[in-house]
């Protein structure tokens, strides 16, 4: 194929026109807030009703939203007839807890990332979720932005070639003072289900699903990992290519990715997995880039926020864009990863 001109234009329609949608917060911390912000910036959603495990903090977050209701319980939350959809918002360590909790009480559900704590817990809410009838999806942000839709476009027209290499990174300085969660293995802490899940969902979102894995890295004194590397081959769809990803809690890395092929790469500045331009890069040197993003920063979440209203509003019960049988193969890998870095959470 010739080296295109100008970068395909992005099909992700503006979240502003997603049908609006009743939701509920569930435990408003800081990637809540962060979501509740771009709603009201982009999107008609609707936050109607917030829970936390005390009412104090829940009608801080809904004062400070202009939300109605303020639970004092998961329980109450997922039970207010208003709510239709839940976000479940908590620690990784309590998603697949508080998703089954919702998907019960017949709510459709947006679980943060990671998804749960492990695979084995992500199959039991899918399941969960498909015999209830209701939709479930990981709020896996990255995935539905405009950026990610033009390098989708780019793949599926094969302008890189023969796919070879994706190297991912993602790290911040995250201490034990400023981050306690990230350093409890209670909460299912430590860099990879944080951070180091970005480079790992984008390296399967390009190249599918590695039968082999290599993991190595080093744990803080809590026993959680602090930096792990992680190189995934043997893809089925593309046994050729190859995958380095890096996460730690110790350093600001880049957090760029890019994506190397025969015939060209694609470049994704830092962070790469918020709203971005795409760089289309020719082995001579030219470069095609796309235009500038019109959301930008974490109001980039409204993405997602709207194609999961979409989806209720034409009664699908499983995103196209990202499946439950991906969110599960993550966590598969993540786990894979886990282990070889001798990381077990209590519980597991």
């Amino acid at each position: 194929m010739a080296f295109p001109q100008v970068l395909p234009e992005s099909r992700v329609p503006d979240p502003a026109s997603a049908p609006p949608l009743n939701w509920g917060i569930l435990a408003p911390g800081g990637i809540a807030h962060m979501f509740a912000s771009s709603l009201r910036t982009a999107t008609r959603q609707r936050v109607v009703a917030v829970g936390s495990r005390t009412q104090e903090r829940a009608r801080a977050f809904a004062d400070e939203f202009g939300v109605a209701t303020a639970h004092g319980s998961y329980e109450a939350l997922v039970s207010d007839p208003q709510v239709q959809a839940v976000y479940v918002a908590s620690p990784h360590s309590e998603h697949a807890a508080q998703a089954l909790l919702a998907i019960e009480a017949g709510k459709h559900v947006l679980v943060e990332k990671s998804f749960t704590r492990n695979a084995r817990e992500a199959r039991r809410v899918v399941d969960a979720a498909r015999r209830r009838g209701v939709l479930v999806m990981e709020a896996m942000w990255a995935r539905f932005l405009p950026n990610t839709d033009i390098v989708r476009q780019l793949l599926a027209d094969g302008v890189l070639g023969s796919l070879e290499l994706v190297v991912a990174d993602h790290g911040q300085r995250l201490d034990a003072d400023y981050a306690p969660r990230l350093h409890d293995p209670k909460l299912a802490g430590g860099a990879l289900l944080d951070l180091g899940i970005y480079p790992v969902s984008y390296a399967m979102f390009v190249l599918g699903r590695p039968t082999a894995v290599l993991a190595g890295g080093s744990l803080t004194a809590s026993g959680v990992d602090r930096q792990v590397s992680a190189l995934l081959t043997r893809f089925v769809d593309h046994p050729q290519a190859q995958a380095l990803v890096t996460t730690t809690l110790a350093a600001t890395t880049p957090t760029t990715a890019t994506i190397s092929g025969t015939s060209a790469r694609i470049e994704l500045d830092g962070p790469f997995y918020q709203p971005n331009r795409v760089r289309l890069v020719h082995p001579s040197g030219v470069q095609v880039t796309s235009a500038a993003p019109t959301l930008t920063g974490h109001h980039g979440l409204a993405y997602e926020a709207a194609h999961f209203a979409q989806l209720v509003a034409d009664g699908f019960t499983e995103s196209p864009v990202l499946p439950p049988e991906e969110t599960v193969a993550i966590m598969d890998v993540l786990d894979e990863i886990r282990s070889q870095v001798r990381v077990r959470y209590p519980g597991e």
